[in-house]
Formats: C-alpha cells, sequence, structure tokens
C-alpha cells in the first residue's frame, strides 16, 4: 500500500465521520418539558465530539443521548434523576458543568489557587527589586 492511499483512506474515513446521521429533533408537545430538554442538552457533552454539547452535535451517539433525555422526561423523571443517570452511565465527563463536591474542589478551586499564587511571586519580586540600590548604568568618571 502506498502513501497516497493510505492518505486517500485516511481522508475518507474523516470525512465520514463528520457526515454522522442528524437527529430529527421532535419537539416535545408540553413547552415546559421542552425547556427542560433543551436545558438538559445543553448540559451534557457528547462524548463523541467532546467540545460540543449534546443539543448542537449531530453525532450518532448524541442523537441516542437526545432520545434517553427525551423518554425520561416523557416518563416523568426529574432533572437530577437524568444528570445522576448519564452520569453513572458515562461518568463526570459527560457534564459540562459538574456539581461542587469533595472530589472536585481542587478542578473549581485550581484556578483561583493559580492566580493567587502568580500574584503572590509578582509581590514577592516587586518587594525584593524595591530593596535593591538604583544602578543609572553611567559609569563613574573619577
Amino acid at each position: 500500500m502506498n502513501i497516497r492511499t493510505a492518505l486517500l483512506g485516511f481522508a475518507l474515513v474523516m470525512i465520514g465521520g463528520a457526515a454522522w446521521c442528524v437527529d430529527a429533533n421532535g419537539q416535545l408537545e408540553d413547552p415546559a418539558l421542552q425547556a427542560r430538554f433543551e436545558s438538559i442538552t445543553k448540559d451534557l457533552r457528547c462524548l463523541v465530539c467532546q467540545n460540543e454539547s449534546v443539543a448542537d452535535s449531530n453525532a450518532s451517539l448524541a442523537d441516542d443521548l437526545r432520545r434517553q433525555v427525551r423518554e425520561m422526561l416523557v416518563a416523568g423523571k426529574t432533572d437530577p434523576q437524568i444528570f445522576d443517570y448519564m452520569t453513572a452511565r458515562y461518568g463526570e465527563f459527560v457534564r459540562y458543568n459538574p456539581p461542587l463536591e469533595a472530589k472536585t474542589y481542587l478542578i473549581w478551586g485550581a484556578p483561583f489557587l493559580l492566580l493567587l499564587a502568580g500574584v503572590g511571586i509578582v509581590y514577592r519580586i516587586m518587594r525584593v527589586r524595591s530593596r535593591m540600590p538604583i544602578d543609572d548604568g553611567m559609569p563613574d568618571e573619577s
């Protein structure tokens, strides 16, 4: 197999992956259920695309997840029950905004800790430099 055949095969696989089926996305009859459906699917991450919500993704897995959410809403499940089911089945990664729990404190707090550390480092450098003698950069003419 030559390199052109390999590249052509790779390109066909990539194009085929982008053209997965599109959800027919039937509307729910109850407007309140439809609003909950849209809210839930925007808060769930597509596990195939990983940078899109289930509501925005065209992947077949996202289509299945939308169908499952729709069925659970019609069955009378609450939003926390739906999120718990999805999290139990697919892990915390399926949630765009995971809840604040003991195991997620570091994830939620890391940006603030890094910012605080950066401010502390800048403050310390400025304090040390302010105590240093001023150098004019001109040699003595003695």
